[in-house]
């Protein structure tokens, strides 16, 4: 894990150890909530190893798909991408857990994906990536 993740890294896990009722209120002294913390950290995280394929810009082209709205959308369904055939036909629904076993290792999930991948094998920063993910909301369809 990298130093500059340290403080911030270590005050969510700090606070990973507050029982769940008591980790939705903010702590004293703290101007975040805990979730908050996580997507923080997440952000950074994306940057490190996501920025470089997928644009942070909603609609944005770039080696990769944009990932927004990509909680809860189905695999390979993003337009003008050259997936695999294997993850177009997989029938993976981007939920929060395969997107944890994806960021841990992309050929886990499947074989033989065409997306070069820096794994991220520490399952806190997969927790934090994801609840930095789950911020990307798709935008409003057009009328």
């Amino acid at each position: 894990m990298k130093p500059r993740y340290f403080g911030l890294l270590l005050a969510a896990g700090l606070l990973a150890a507050v029982p769940g009722a008591a980790r939705a209120q903010t702590i004293p002294g703290w101007a975040m909530h805990y979730g908050e913390a996580e997507q923080i950290a997440g952000r950074t995280l994306f940057q490190d190893h996501c920025i470089f394929c997928h644009a942070l810009k909603p609609g944005a082209r770039h080696f990769g798909p944009s990932l927004y709205g990509v909680v809860g959308r189905k695999a390979g369904a993003d337009a003008g991408f050259p997936y695999s055939d294997a993850l177009k036909n997989s029938g993976i629904v981007w939920t929060e857990e395969n997107l944890r076993k994806w960021i841990a290792s992309t050929t886990s999930i499947v074989s033989t994906t065409l997306m070069p991948h820096t794994t991220v094998a520490d399952p806190a920063e997969q927790i934090y990536l994801v609840a930095f993910l789950r911020t990307l909301k798709a935008p409003p369809a057009k009328r």
